[in-house]
């Protein structure tokens, strides 16, 4: 038999089917249905291809699994009866004999030239036996048997009152079970895939070679995708783009179509924007400026996907700004399209929610905010409009489709934009089914980059190949969106001329403004700040609760050290007077004679050592025993006691620096497994930090809120929840030796007995992961040949492997985004913008991120996230200096500085390029600062602190010339004159976390000049630089000889006392 149905599929449905009748008086959605006798479907002639599908024909689809043309359903409290013609009952037998809630009766009907049954007669008795008859009244049926039945239903002698049932059936097709939600899902990959890899990228190719196309043939040159023409010239799907999506490996093709020819719209269009599903794509040709709308749905098994975008070219502030609150407003539509939420509850909030933030745009808001979408298209009983009370339940699908028309741009010229995807309801909140192409960067395209064009967005994912000449790699990225080529030759000439240093010192001083401002903002009384003023208070400890808890040895009045209650015991004029370890600071013991002194000295306020001198207490006029003294004849005796003290300090101090060092780490919730399916799973990779035990490699299994790792020693697992994921990197192995899947935390957790704050997932790409021992080729095969099919080889294994951990990523970042509903996505290293430098001890290669400054080839792992910085220092800036370094200062004061020490002297331009592009202000200085003093400075009150200036201290604009740098040193100076001042009392504080960075020998050799003599002019120092030249050629000494490089280590040392000797008396000055 060819068409097989699903027999338990149409039981189980069935059964819906009748639960929901028979309770229809206690549920509203089915109220149409609650007093009726039969259910009545007829269904004539297939619809034709251009009609949308009729809900009869998508409820007995639903119902059977196939469409059944000419045949009748009748759905009786007792029984249900078909009525077909006999081939159709053949089929439909399947169903007759097996375990539903009701039996069913199939009337088979004669064929042409057969004698006529009693099939409709007996179909019609049962139909005109019901007073009231539940049936699809406003749809219009056409067909032989439709004819036969309403000549037949003319002559009855009593006709059953006809009751509309469209809203019952709306509700029973509403909630999808797995099996639906699996064919939405595929048609909303297919509608995402093909709007990512074909649509935005041919988009982006016709206006950027100003190609002349109508919306129609762009429209016709979508379908194409899924293939064209007929019979031998038949072209099937364009798998180069179909094989970029993701679970799209075993579709089947034949049930796949389009919903509607996709829609173009641009400002060309003569009917103007036209937001409803029902416009079409016009015959003139797409503007090259200005909106283009695109919608664009699929069907895949009957059900339907639904997307729609919005593209800008050259957007003005105000588009900019409305697509911004599109994105915004969607994310908080999703919070509410939740189980239980009525329709009509949706499209309120969303009402309200554009009135509070964008009253302007309320007039302009579309009326209803989508609708209910399955079989078919478009559910009107599911409309999200201001008066639909029904409830949405869990499993339901909806086209959220959001928008404002009738805009008005610069001009007078109307526009609309709108955002539509297909969502999901669930439980705490709605599911995005379709996605991408949606943020700024991507849908907003500039012809014309100028300099006042400024959009809000982050640095594009993908890095440019060619750098800009004298400019940032980046910068034209970050403007706004895709940058295409310039419309006019005289454009990009004007922008090549354009200084690239007077634009980043443009940039700089805006960002220093701006920096100011906002300090001031977030530090004032007025704004809650705590200016610094919260200071530093007493602890107090508390010993024992009374007298009857002191241990018994208290009674002898003798020195007794109690490890228990962390307390020391000491006799003071017959009493026993417990302290507690943390009022004591130290104790010393000495021999003098035949007595031994034990001193205990203890913790007391106004000590002018260590980091308590600026302790206050609470009562200024206290007396405080600063240390007291015992004698004794038992050496031994005191010796046992100050060990025990000692240890129990060094223990309390222990325990206290744990503590401290744990106080951020999280415990974290217990991960959900994944159910009904196994987990996606990434096999044989490493971790990093390893677990304890033997080094072999395990698996990462994605699960419903976060991953696990499992080693394949005894039953080792690390669970990461995806709440606790801050960023997520993919390094290629592309210039690399391991593939990488990097997490970087928002709290660090415990891996055995240590704290990290990253995880890492990663398999070696080197040839001794392979084997190749064994291969007989080698024996007979020689030099070249074989060299280059060992690198081929290579070169597939790296881009498998490249593959394997992409899709891995891009899948974690999905399952992440699903469950918390924060947008992840996994971050790429640019390598084209990196550059080196020593972040620890080592030199390494830092890369940028779009959102981060990592390192993550071989721990310690480096990640800033540049949102963080509050601003950067470069630091011995000098001409002749061989390196520069560069301090990343954070927004939160009381974290250390990073220091990242030297970074060649040729990649200054590109750092500062780079810093000045993702908006990080930057200050240049010839010498390096001692942070530590200062960063204590600024802690003590930060509100004072940018009173006098906040970071201008530092020189203002990296982007300047020489004069800025002679500011910014005696800037400097001022500064290191009283970090001096500081360090005579608090040397602590000095060699802490904020210490001196080491600085190497170019930085002695550099800082040797001189303020008070005036300098030679370049005129002089060239002459001079070619007299000592020609000295040295003359004499047989070149620049690269032996005897010079002996010489340099002398200058070199001298030059460092030197330009200690000048540091400080520039300092004092």
């Amino acid at each position: 038999m060819a068409v097989q149905l699903n027999k338990s599929s149409f039981s189980s449905r069935l059964k819906l089917v009748y639960d929901a009748w028979n309770n229809a008086s206690q549920n509203e959605d089915y109220s149409s249905i609650a007093d009726v006798d039969a259910l009545f479907l007829s269904a004539g002639d297939p619809a034709g291809e251009d009609e949308p599908i009729r809900k009869g024909t998508a409820f007995q689809t639903w119902l059977l699994g196939y469409e059944f043309p000419s045949t009748f359903l009748l759905f009786e409290r007792d029984r249900l009866r078909f009525l077909c013609s006999s081939s159709k009952a053949k089929i439909l037998s399947q169903v007759q004999n097996y375990n539903t809630v009701v039996p069913v009766e199939i009337l088979p009907q004669a064929k042409g030239k057969e004698a006529a049954t009693d099939a409709l007669p007996k179909f019609l008795a049962a139909y005109s036996s019901c007073k009231r008859v539940g049936a699809l009244v406003k749809e219009t049926q056409s067909g032989k048997l439709i004819d036969e039945w309403k000549k037949a239903i003319s002559e009855s002698a009593s006709k059953p009152e006809l009751v509309e049932m469209a809203p019952a059936l709306s509700a029973l097709l509403a909630p999808k079970d797995e099996e639906e939600l699996k064919a939405v899902r595929t048609a909303a990959n297919l509608s995402s895939t093909l709007l990512a890899h074909h649509i935005a990228i041919k988009l982006e190719t016709i206006l950027d070679k100003e190609a002349k196309i109508s919306h129609e043939q762009f429209a016709a040159q979508i379908e194409m995708r899924l293939g064209s023409g007929e019979g031998d010239k038949a072209k099937g799907p364009d798998m180069r783009v179909w094989n970029k999506g993701r679970g799209l490996n075993d579709v089947d093709w034949q049930a796949t179509e389009f919903c509607y020819s996709p829609i173009i719209q641009s400002r060309a269009t003569k009917s103007g924007f036209d937001l409803r599903s029902t416009a079409e794509s016009s015959d003139d040709d797409i503007a090259h400026e200005g909106v283009i709308l695109i919608s664009v749905g699929m069907r895949y098994k009957g059900y339907c996907a639904n997307l729609g975008r919005s593209f800008i070219v050259n957007p003005t502030r105000e588009q900019e700004s409305v697509y911004n609150f599109l994105l915004l407003l969607q994310s908080e539509l999703l919070a509410q399209m939740k189980d239980g939420v009525t329709a009509r509850d949706v499209y309120q909030h969303a009402a309200s929610f554009v009135k509070e933030k964008k009253p302007e745009l309320e007039r302009h808001f579309v009326k209803n905010v989508g609708f209910g979408m399955g079989m078919e298209f478009r559910d009107s009983a599911y409309l999200l409009s201001p008066k639909n009370g029904r409830i949405l339940k869990l499993g339901m699908v909806f086209n959220l489709a959001l928008g404002f028309q009738d805009l008005e741009e610069e001009g007078g010229k109307k526009y609309a934009l709108h955002l539509v995807d297909t969502v999901k309801v669930d439980h705490e909140k709605g599911l995005l089914l379709t996605d991408g192409v949606k943020a700024v960067k991507e849908t907003l395209f500039f012809l014309n980059p100028a300099e006042d064009i400024k959009a809000p967005v982050k640095e594009a994912k993908k890095a440019p190949s060619k750098p800009i000449v004298n400019g940032s790699p980046v910068k034209n990225k970050t403007v706004g969106g895709k940058v295409l080529r310039n419309k006019t030759r005289s454009a990009a000439q004007e922008e090549v001329l354009q200084s690239t240093m007077a634009k980043i010192a443009e940039h700089q001083r805006e960002l220093h403004n701006q920096l100011q401002v906002e300090g001031l903002a977030k530090y004032s009384e007025g704004a809650g700040g705590t200016g610094g003023k919260e200071g530093k208070t007493w602890k107090r400890f508390q010993s024992y609760k009374g007298e009857a808890a002191l241990p018994k040895e208290a009674e002898s009045l003798r020195i007794f050290v109690d490890r228990k209650a962390q307390t020391v015991i000491l006799p003071i004029h017959g009493f026993a007077v417990p302290f507690h370890i943390n009022t004591i600071k130290n104790v010393s013991k000495n021999d003098e004679g035949e007595f031994t002194y034990l001193r205990v000295n203890f913790q007391t306020p106004g000590q002018l050592a260590g980091k308590k001198e600026d302790t206050p207490f609470e009562d200024p006029d206290c007396t405080f025993i600063r240390s007291m003294t015992y004698r004794s004849a038992d050496g031994h005796r005191f010796d046992a006691v100050t060990k025990q003290i000692t240890d129990l300090k060094k223990e309390v101090n222990k325990r206290e620096q744990q503590k401290k060092e744990m106080a951020d780490v999280v415990e974290q919730d217990t991960l959900v497994e994944m159910k009904g399916r196994r987990p996606t799973k990434l096999p044989e990779v490493f971790l990093r930090p390893a677990l304890d035990g033997k080094r072999l490699p395990g698996e990462v299994e994605i699960h419903q809120n976060g991953l696990r790792y499992l080693s394949p020693v005894s039953s080792q697992k690390l669970d990461i929840l995806f709440s606790n994921i801050k960023h997520l990197f993919f390094q290629p192995c592309e210039h690399e030796l391991l593939v990488i899947v990097h997490i970087h935390l928002k709290a660090p957790i415990m891996i055995g007995k240590r704290k990290t704050w990253d995880v890492q997932f990663f398999r070696e790409a080197s040839d001794v992961q392979f084997d190749e021992t064994g291969n007989r080729k080698r024996k007979y095969r020689y030099g070249d040949e074989d060299e280059i099919e060992m690198e081929q080889q290579e070169r597939k294994r790296r881009q498998m492997l490249n593959k394997e951990f992409k899709l891995f990523a891009e899948k974690i970042a999905e399952a992440a985004t699903a469950s918390t509903g924060d947008t992840l996505e996994p971050d790429i290293p640019f390598r084209e913008l990196s550059f080196e430098g020593v972040p620890f001890r080592t030199n390494v290669r830092l890369q940028p991120t779009t959102e981060c400054l990592v390192y993550l080839s071989d721990p310690p792992f480096l990640v800033v996230t540049l949102a963080d910085i509050e601003i950067a220092s470069l630091e011995r800036v000098q001409f002749g200096l061989k390196q520069f370094d560069l301090v990343l200062i954070f927004k939160d004061f009381t974290k250390a500085p990073l220091h990242i020490n030297s970074i060649p002297s040729a990649q200054l331009d590109d750092v500062k390029n780079w810093l000045d592009s993702v908006d990080i202000p930057l200050s240049e200085g010839p010498v390096n600062l001692n942070w530590g003093p200062i960063m204590k400075t600024i802690n003590e009150d930060p509100y004072e602190f940018f009173q006098h200036g906040g970071w201008s201290f530092l020189g203002g604009s990296g982007g300047g010339g020489g004069s800025g740098g002679e500011e910014s040193s005696e800037s400097e100076s001022e500064f290191e004159a009283e970090v001096e001042e500081s360090e005579s009392f608090d040397e602590s504080d000095a060699g802490s976390a904020y210490g001196d960075s080491d600085v190497s020998e170019d930085d002695a050799s550099g800082s040797d000049f001189d303020d008070e003599s005036d300098g030679d002019d370049w005129d002089e120092l060239e002459r001079k630089a070619a007299k000592s030249d020609k000295k040295k050629l003359e004499t047989g000494r070149g620049h690269d000889s032996d005897e010079s490089e002996d010489d340099r280590p002398k200058k070199k040392s001298a030059a460092k006392s030197n330009g200690k000797a000048n540091g400080k008396a520039k300092g004092k000055r």
